[in-house]
């Protein structure tokens, strides 16, 4: 199988009991924080390039990593900055995968009505004037593929790379069975 692309990965991560979020607006240099409009702040890095937003729970959700890895090391250097500025955090820190967006091409058209039918409609939803692909689900897998006419499919609800593949790998199989192939 050829690769997918990874488009976001999101994560959260508890990086504290509580935080003060205008202490840590005054460390995070360029954060945004405007409580009347957003509860949490908000914190953009140039490497990995990612937004964390942080919470006065202590609770943070980290997104726009494009591998697995850098929700963590995003994490990390935002707990060493809080750290360097006196803002206590937690002695380990875990950012976990809630969800991963990829891309994958299968490299030729669907005819999206076919494909409707032919993969059941239980497992499909499919509503070209509200929406121009269709949406797949599996009953065992968090897994959900949008297929789109030109063969092009968002794979999201994995939380991890394999979960993905297998997405991609079981709607092939089930594509060809059914004879949807152009």
């Amino acid at each position: 199988m050829k690769d997918l692309t990874i488009e976001n990965v999101v994560a959260s991560a508890s990086i504290a009991k509580e935080l003060d979020l205008w202490d840590v607006h005054k460390a995070l240099a360029c954060s945004e924080y405007d409580p009347d409009s957003f509860p949490g702040l908000i914190y953009k890095l140039e490497e990995p390039k990612t937004s964390l937003l942080l919470f006065s729970s202590g609770k943070l959700v980290c997104t726009g990593g494009l591998t697995p890895e850098e929700p963590q090391e995003s994490v990390e250097k935002v707990k060493r900055i809080l750290n360097e500025n006196g803002i206590e955090t937690a002695d380990e820190v875990e950012a976990e995968v809630q969800n991963i967006v990829a891309s994958y091409d299968l490299d030729t058209d669907l005819n999206l009505n076919s494909v409707a039918i032919g993969l059941g409609l239980e497992r499909v939803e499919y509503e070209p004037e509200q929406f121009p692909g269709l949406v797949y689900r599996f009953q065992d897998s968090p897994v959900v593929l949008l297929l789109f006419g030109s063969g092009r499919m968002v794979c999201t609800g994995g939380k991890n790379e394999e979960q993905l593949r297998e997405g991609i790998e079981r709607v092939n199989e089930d594509l060809d069975k059914a004879g949807l192939f152009s």
